[in-house]
């Protein structure tokens, strides 16, 4: 299938931004995984052919940086933090609960479509462990049976809102086209920086 009038004008407005159109082969990236829920080779093929570079040279890339899946992806990608912080904390725990309760594992997806799993070495959010991911927006201070109260939520249509970020979980693909760098208006939504990770700024300042 080809790609529609509208997303190759959408690819071409990425490249435009950058003064190497190689160097939009990240966020291109990100936008064919917007449009098919993981990396295809119709996706590669076509940003290859977009930036004039090979095919090898963006399955580097797209194979390089684990936030690009080479498998289908659920409608809400579930990343959960295993490194030492989030595991001594309780992300070992959940882990196994959630797979247990969804009945796949690392890298699976739910028969359904709905709920993909993987194992995260790192969310980049310590002060909140454990912490979990879903389309990359924050869950913290999660416990085993909140995650599954999480993914039964988002099965049946209405996940809870993230803990930092939009009030509103959006879906994997949608969350692409974000990462693509196309707006979707919610940059400002919700709380950005909580009280935890602002704790050592406010101690510097003479704050209790």
């Amino acid at each position: 299938m080809e790609f529609t009038a509208d997303q190759l004008k959408i690819m071409d407005s990425i490249i435009a931004r950058y003064p190497r159109s190689r160097s939009a082969v990240m966020p291109l990236l990100h936008y064919v995984q917007a449009i098919d829920g993981y990396i295809t080779p119709r996706g590669i093929e076509k940003i290859a052919e977009k930036l004039d570079i090979a095919t090898a040279e963006v399955t580097a890339v797209s194979t390089f940086y684990t936030q690009y899946r080479t498998e289908p992806a659920g409608e809400y990608h579930v990343g959960v933090c295993i490194n030492t912080l989030c595991a001594v904390m309780g992300g070992d725990a959940i882990y196994d609960s959630l797979t247990d309760h969804l009945g796949i594992g690392n890298h699976e997806t739910t028969k359904d479509g709905k709920v993909s799993i993987e194992r995260i070495e790192c969310n980049a959010a310590c002060d909140y462990a454990p912490v979990v991911m879903v389309n990359w927006e924050f869950y913290d201070n999660q416990t085993p049976q909140s995650v599954k109260d999480l993914v039964d939520g988002a099965r049946a249509g209405n996940p809870p809102a993230p803990t930092r970020g939009p009030k509103t979980l959006r879906t994997w693909k949608q969350n692409s086209e974000v990462l693509a760098g196309l707006n979707d208006g919610l940059a400002n939504e919700g709380v950005s920086a909580g009280d935890a990770s602002l704790l050592g700024l406010k101690i510097s300042k003479g704050g209790k």
